[in-house]
């Protein structure tokens, strides 16, 4: 039977890491735990689980959690962040499969979101994630703050059941996360030298919102849904404008002093 690595970052995490952890404990072999040096009790939840805690400053998502592989003992590597619990029937087709993991290179599941009141099941479902993969086969990539794993060949499998992912406990939380994701996704956007034009906010604010509350249905989830679709454009649209802002800033300071 396989034996698996559950890999973990953190900072500042102490309201949600205990619960995380714990819905690890019936599936892990070992936890690995990447903290970004919090000021709060995280560190001191999490050993109650592990004595593998390591403290590394914040890399970027990316780096961060393959730091966070990179750690771990085994080959079998899962993944969860901290707002997130394996839900019991993914629990027991984890506990399925183990003895058969070498089947596929890497495993998805559905991910179901929680957001300030209720169960989102049309806007953010059922996104489903690879989060069990061979680290020899597989990796984190993807464009900060946006990560995925990337699968360099194999099959990738379906494992039933949720990461059940607890987001934002009020709109104020979504919006700090909005304006901390655009400002790191912008600045990823200008270090890639990604063209945008002055109508990139319009039209990917606007497709992002339709396609989250029409194409996804987000409107069946009621109010939540709707602001979590509008949140979403917004997204967009703030992001793109970021870049446009910074670009036209340092194109203003290498400007000569002279010229207006």
């Amino acid at each position: 039977m396989s034996k698996i690595s559950a890999c973990i970052i953190s900072f500042n995490e102490e309201a949600r890491i205990e619960a995380c952890l714990k819905s690890l404990l019936p599936v892990a072999d070992e936890i690995v735990v990447v903290d970004s040096l919090s000021t709060d009790r995280t560190r001191e939840i999490a050993a109650k689980y592990t004595d593998l805690i390591f403290e590394q400053p914040f890399l970027g998502h990316v780096e961060q959690k393959n730091l966070a592989v990179n750690k771990a003992s085994h080959d079998w590597v899962l993944s969860l962040d901290c707002d997130e619990r394996l839900d019991a029937t993914l629990t027991q087709s984890i506990l399925e499969v183990k003895d058969r993991l070498d089947d596929a290179t890497a495993w998805k599941m559905a991910r179901k979101t929680f957001y300030i009141y209720r169960w989102l099941n049309h806007c953010w479902r059922p996104d489903f994630k690879i989060r069990l993969f061979n680290r020899k086969l597989a990796c984190w990539g993807g464009v900060n703050p946006h990560d995925h794993v990337e699968v360099a060949q194999g099959r990738v499998a379906t494992l039933q059941g949720d990461i059940l992912h607890y987001s934002f406990n009020s709109i104020s939380d979504h919006l700090r996360t909005l304006d901390s994701f655009t400002e790191i996704g912008a600045d990823e956007i200008i270090k890639r030298g990604k063209p945008v034009s002055v109508l990139t906010p319009f039209t990917h604010g606007f497709w992002t919102m339709f396609r989250t509350l029409v194409i996804k249905r987000g409107f069946q989830d009621g109010f939540a849904g709707v602001v979590v679709s509008v949140l979403s454009g917004v997204h967009a649209f703030v992001k793109y404008s970021k870049v446009i802002m910074k670009r036209r800033v340092t194109e203003r300071h290498l400007e000569p002093r002279d010229k207006a």
